[in-house]
Formats: C-alpha cells, sequence, structure tokens
C-alpha cells in the first residue's frame, strides 16, 4: 500500500476550467497562488500558453513553438491568492472560447540559488511538491544549475527564453544522454551538449554547451519535477497495440498525465486530465486529450477511450497512439485528491486496482 505525503493534492496541483469573456477576468477556485499556470483554448486551434512566477505574469511562452518568450500585456495579467487574472487576449479569454488552466504551486517569484556553478537569477521551490521553477543565463560550457527541490528531479523541461530554440527535456526514462522535445512529434536526440551526459542530483542538474539549454549569455527558464509519494510520478512503459494496453502503476488515482513516444517520430505528446472529461460523464474513462506539440483543439467523443485513470495508476485503452507496439513511452503524473486516511496513518493509502 502506498502511502502519500501530501493529504490534499489540489493545494499543489489543480486543473481549472473557465469560460472566456474578452475582458479582464478573475479565475478563481485555483485553491492557492499558482506560479505556474499553463493555458489553452480547447475548440480553437490557438497557440498553448505558459506563464509562471518567476518570469513575471504577462512573460508568454508557447510550448507548441520554439519561438522566444513574448510580452502579452492582455494574456495572463497577474497570479492571484486563489488563481489568477487574464485580459482579453483570445488565446486566453476569447468571448465565450472553453479554457483549460492547469497549475502548480512553487514559492512565487523566488531567489537565487547559489549551489551550482550558475547562480540562479531565481529559483522558486515547493519542496513538498517536488515542484520547482529556475531561471539563469547561460556560460556556453558545461555547468550546473541549482534546483532546490532537495530530492533528484525525474523530469525537467527547459527553455530559451531570448530566441527559437527547441523545448529541452530530460527524463529519467531517456537518460542523462538524449533529450526529448516539448514542441515536436520528434523522436530522443543524443548529445552532451543537453546534459552533459550527467544525471541530475539532489541538489543541481548538469547542462553542457548546447544553445538550447546552455548558450553564452542565453536567457533560460528550467521547470523541475520530482516524484513524490502519492501525488507525483514520472516513469514509461512498452506499448503493446492492444485496446487492453498497459497499466502503469503509480500509487493514487491520477487528476494529470501527460505521455510521449520517445522512441519513435511522428507521435504527439499526448494530455489527459480528469476536469475535461465531460463526454460521458465517467471521470474514470478517459475520453479527451490535447497536444502539447500542437495548436489542435482538444480531440475525443463518447467512443473513443484513451485511458483510465485507476485507483492506483492509469490503463491504456487504445491501440497506436499511446501504445504503438513496441515503442518505449514516457509519462508524468500528478494526483487526485485522495480518500481520508486512516486514524493513526502518516498519509493516505492508494486504494487497490
Amino acid at each position: 500500500m502506498a502511502y502519500s505525503t501530501i493529504p490534499k493534492p489540489s493545494l499543489h496541483f489543480n486543473t481549472k476550467l473557465y469560460t472566456g469573456i474578452n475582458g479582464t477576468l478573475n479565475v478563481t477556485g485555483v485553491g492557492f497562488e499558482s506560479s505556474l499556470t499553463w493555458i489553452k483554448d480547447r475548440v480553437q486551434g490557438d497557440d498553448h500558453a505558459v506563464y509562471d512566477a518567476v518570469r513575471g505574469a504577462t512573460k508568454r511562452v508557447r510550448p507548441n513553438e520554439t519561438t522566444a518568450e513574448n510580452t502579452q500585456s492582455n494574456g495572463l495579467t497577474s497570479f492571484d491568492s486563489d488563481g489568477f487574472t487574464v485580459g482579453d487576449n483570445g488565446a486566453s479569454n476569447g468571448q465565450g472560447g472553453s479554457f483549460v488552466a492547469w497549475n502548480w504551486k512553487a514559492n512565487g517569484q523566488g531567489s537565487s540559488n547559489t549551489d551550482g556553478s550558475i547562480n540562479t537569477t531565481y529559483t522558486s521551490v515547493n519542496t513538498t511538491a517536488g515542484f520547482s521553477i529556475c531561471k539563469w543565463t547561460g556560460t556556453g560550457s558545461n555547468a550546473t544549475v541549482g534546483h532546490g527541490l532537495g530530492s533528484i528531479p525525474k523530469m525537467i523541461i527547459v527553455k530559451r527564453l531570448d530566441s527559437a530554440d527547441a523545448w529541452c527535456t530530460y527524463h529519467v526514462n531517456i537518460g542523462n544522454t538524449r533529450r526529448a522535445k516539448l514542441n515536436t512529434t520528434d523522436n530522443y536526440s543524443t548529445g552532451s551538449g543537453y546534459w552533459n551526459n550527467t544525471s541530475p542530483t539532489s541538489t543541481v542538474f548538469t547542462i553542457g554547451n548546447s544553445s538550447e539549454v546552455n548558450g553564452s549569455g542565453g536567457n533560460y527558464v528550467a521547470y523541475c519535477f520530482a516524484d513524490v509519494a502519492g501525488f507525483a510520478k514520472f516513469g514509461g512503459y512498452t506499448g503493446d497495440n492492444n485496446a487492453n494496453g498497459n497499466f502503469c502503476y503509480l500509487g493514487f488515482k491520477p487528476a494529470f498525465v501527460i505521455l510521449k513516444n520517445w522512441t519513435s517520430s511522428g507521435f504527439s505528446w499526448e494530455l489527459f486530465d480528469n476536469k475535461r472529461n465531460t463526454t460521458d460523464g465517467v471521470a474514470n474513462v478517459i475520453q479527451k486529450r490535447l497536444y502539447p506539440d500542437s495548436t489542435a483543439a482538444e480531440g475525443g467523443s463518447s467512443s473513443t477511450n484513451y485511458i483510465d485513470f485507476l485507483s492506483n495508476g492509469f490503463k491504456i485503452r487504445r491501440a497506436g497512439d499511446s501504445n504503438e507496439n513496441n515503442s518505449n513511452y514516457i509519462f508524468m503524473a500528478f494526483a487526485e485528491e485522495p480518500l481520508v486516511a486512516n486514524s493513526g496513518t502518516s498519509g493516505v493509502p492508494a486504494t487497490a486496482k
């Protein structure tokens, strides 16, 4: 039986749905002041938009694009005590639009971290939830960056902010000699320029000399994630092209899952959550997905079952896509609100499958 170190996951990660009004909108009900908010219009072919408290409100990067950070003065305009505020930008708040926002709690803008050979401009950390945001200036030479987690990151997503470079992604299942790109359907690439063939530690992650992570004078942001019992899990599986596919044990019921085929090209990243699944009204059977590498609108129907969210993990329910035969996949997953633990336990038990 798995026990959670976080009895109330929704105080650290939460998915929020809202309807656009094409004017100033205070989106409340998130449950905390978000430090990272990722917004997507569910029905229009608009860019994804990512804002964080380290770079500051209005500073947008787009996971489906390599483009540099830009100031979106009418996008996300503030991080608030129970959510965030958006202006009249159509991709974040178009009139009558249906939007989803995924929110993570760190610690506001944070402060400089000096654990690595590069001192970060800011590192914002939520050690309880295994999440941090780091911002630094590149040196062009192999270096280390302090992430502040106090535990080993299992997934790190880096974006250069001042030029059109790919979203460089480390995942424990891909390893320290390779990287995936969040913005494309490509498979992995190999090279020491990404992570200098060195795995992260409990204090730092290592970067090579690639312009994607450490160009001289370049400005960078990284989102770092660690495993947390009962709350967050990063792992992988091998596809079998079967509608009764793999079961991936998490130790909790997921609220959010991203999958990627990293050994075969041409396969999108796929994003699922338990708030958008309104096709059949059953939160366990996930029938809607979005694609972090694409502007495409939400896909899915009542006749399409992608994955099941189960009490202690998820199960693939579709051949192809997220289940190509003999292809290797990575995942990131965050927990739904669990059942209340029995008196005397130190956490929350994940019920059996």
